[in-house]
């Protein structure tokens, strides 16, 4: 048998959540900024590429990976409502 906890339930179910789904906030605030650094990257690129300049297959290449990689992590890194 358990001792009795001194601690609220509620406080532990938010613990116990945390400990399954560590720095969420963080990390969702993370994933967020460098999505947006990607798409603003892309933006500028794809203004430059319809203004007429050259741009590189690869650094076009480098900004869309980034910006699906980014976005992907996004949709994948919430949580479940359940």
């Amino acid at each position: 048998m358990k001792p009795d906890s001194k601690i609220d339930s509620r406080l532990r179910e938010k613990l116990l959540k945390e400990t399954k789904n560590p720095f969420y906030g963080p990390r969702r605030l993370l994933w967020f900024i460098l999505f947006g650094g990607a798409s603003l990257g892309l933006l500028i690129m794809l203004s430059r590429l319809i203004a007429g300049d050259v741009v590189l297959v690869s650094d076009f290449g480098v900004q869309a990976g980034a910006f699906f990689v980014f976005g992907i992590l996004i949709w994948f890194d919430r949580r479940d409502k359940k």
